[in-house]
């Protein structure tokens, strides 16, 4: 296991914010866990994988736990490199989008590529996801998660205070730089030369709120329940989007 630094551009957390423990513990459900929502859209026949933005590296923990498989990571601050790398084959230090522009890693071509609540942060998500597909064998499988911007608690916000929210966790994290609706991310996997297979909308929810949210999930107002979706593509695959559901 190894990590390697590629300089460039400033880590995707502003410096300073992981300096904050309590910051950290708010965004560890999301940047530290093992994402059992995820793994499961994940092949297990997958052999090689770059996951952009591992951060600690425990979501390709898991799967190397599940099957044999190799795992490039790419994350920008060292204080999740520091997990990252007693866990992953290989990190490499670097901004995504700075990593994507250098030449091809020695593990390439891979089999499947995540990209885990990490597009949003860049400056340019559509030129990002374009390479990345470039490092990818044929048949590959492609695993991203965006927030949906048009969440109605988030729409409630802007609504009632008539400022975009600027919080440390959730939708309106201060460190997005670009937001995305369901079919935002379908162009988004389609301009990239991916072809749509599923998407999961993500409730954050258990109970009753679960219930109701899968109720209404079934009407047209589905778009505004989600805070966040799971969206799976193939490259060079079939077309078979999924339908808005729990």
């Amino acid at each position: 296991m190894a990590a390697e630094r590629v300089k460039g551009y400033p880590c995707r957390l502003p410096t300073g914010t992981l300096r904050s423990s309590d910051v950290r513990a708010r965004r560890a459900a999301g940047y530290e866990s093992e994402r059992p929502d995820l793994q499961r859209h994940i092949p297990r026949n997958a052999r090689r994988i770059l996951d952009l933005g591992c951060s600690t590296g425990a979501l390709g923990d898991a799967l190397k736990r599940r099957q044999e498989v190799t795992i490039l990571g790419v994350e920008a601050d060292e204080e999740y490199v520091a997990d990252a790398r007693t866990r992953l084959d290989r990190v490499v230090v670097s901004d995504v989008e700075r990593f994507l522009a250098g030449p091809a890693p020695i593990e390439a071509p891979f089999d499947c590529l995540v990209a885990a609540d990490i597009l949003e942060h860049l400056v340019d998500p559509w030129r990002a996801l374009s390479r990345a597909v470039d490092l990818l064998a044929p048949g590959a499988t492609v695993v991203v998660s965006l927030p949906n911007v048009i969440y109605y608690r988030a729409i409630w916000q802007v609504l009632r205070d008539g400022r975009w929210p600027r919080e440390d966790v959730g939708v309106f994290d201060r460190t997005h730089l670009r937001w995305f609706t369901l079919d935002d991310a379908l162009d988004l996997l389609r301009q990239a030369g991916l072809r749509p297979t599923t998407f999961e909308p993500r409730y954050w929810a258990v109970g009753w709120r679960l219930r109701w949210r899968q109720a209404v999930a079934k009407t047209r107002l589905h778009r505004f329940l989600p805070p966040q979706y799971i969206v799976c593509a193939v490259k060079d695959g079939p077309l078979d989007c999924g339908s808005p559901g729990p």
